[in-house]
């Protein structure tokens, strides 16, 4: 049976700049995409190094993720949703 998916409500966020060589951990958070392009990401529960490819601009990806990888992300002014309740 799949999972019911819970909906919840961000109450911070923080924008991800493209600094090269430079990997973004500074918490668990649900990826806004503002340009489209792939993105790579460490997932909370396990996944490492997991693509997400050619992900639409103004998408939501419905996953948390821990981590952002500088390399293997094309996708740009992505911010990351906070504090989910």
């Amino acid at each position: 049976m799949p999972k019911q998916l819970k909906y919840a409500q961000a109450t911070m966020a923080t924008e991800l700049t493209q600094v090269s060589g430079t990997d973004y951990t500074g918490g668990a958070g649900v990826p806004f995409i503002g340009v489209f392009g792939d993105i790579k990401v460490d997932l909370l529960d396990g996944g490492t190094g997991v693509t997400f490819k050619n992900v639409p601009s103004g998408s939501i990806l419905p996953i948390i993720a821990s981590k952002v990888y500088s390399g293997g992300t094309t996708a740009t002014d992505i911010v990351m949703l906070e504090g989910l309740k």
